[in-house]
């Protein structure tokens, strides 16, 4: 979803990509100061001994959840201006076994191969590279693809779907959360064997 930050103003083009090129190097300046620009960091995930990303991407999750809903809840935000994108089930599904399968294989996302290019690390030069293929087979592809994937999308929130206020929702996924915390540190110890040697 994208936030609408300049709902009450129009922005110039040069506002426009000075915000976005300042939010990227944020982003990607603590990315790296997490330890995220390494691809050894970042498949530990998988071998269950640091659970370091898992955890902060769902306090990210929650942190933001929690914010939009106090905004909206204090009448600061207009949540019916956010866009989110529409629900497409099998493409979306598609999608997420091979972005899966990709971080799996190369040990990083979009965000982490950048901040990895950025400082060098040859890795993730060649995801990188690898990333950029993809995209321009993508838009080879695209023309034969697009029908099946806008087609029958619609918005759905949990709040849409299932008719609970997201005020309930919001206080069941900080519950969630930290009892997904303690398990994530269960994990983290019991197997902590995987970790490899120095």
């Amino acid at each position: 979803m994208t936030l609408p930050v300049f709902a009450f103003h129009e922005p110039g083009q040069a506002l426009l990509l000075g915000t976005a090129l300042l939010l990227g190097l944020g982003f990607g300046f603590c990315l790296e100061r997490a330890g995220f620009g390494s691809a050894r960091r970042l498949v530990a995930v998988f071998y269950l001994y640091d659970m370091a990303v898992v955890k902060v991407m769902f306090t990210a999750i929650v942190t933001a959840m929690t914010g939009l809903t106090l905004l909206a809840a204090i009448g600061l935000l207009d949540l019916s201006s956010i866009y989110v994108e529409p629900t497409r089930l099998p493409a979306q599904a598609l999608g997420g076994l091979i972005f899966g399968a990709g971080f799996i294989v190369g040990g990083y996302c979009p965000g982490t191969a950048v901040a990895a290019l950025a400082t060098g690390r040859r890795d993730g030069v060649a995801f990188a590279l690898g990333m950029l293929a993809g995209v321009a087979s993508y838009a080879e592809l695209a023309p034969g693809l697009d029908a099946w994937v806008s087609d029958g999308g619609a918005e759905q929130t949990l709040t849409g779907t299932t008719g609970v206020h997201r005020l309930w929702w919001t206080l069941l996924f900080i519950v969630v959360l930290a009892l997904v915390a303690r398990l994530l540190a269960w994990l983290e110890r019991r197997f902590a064997a995987n970790r490899p040697a120095a």
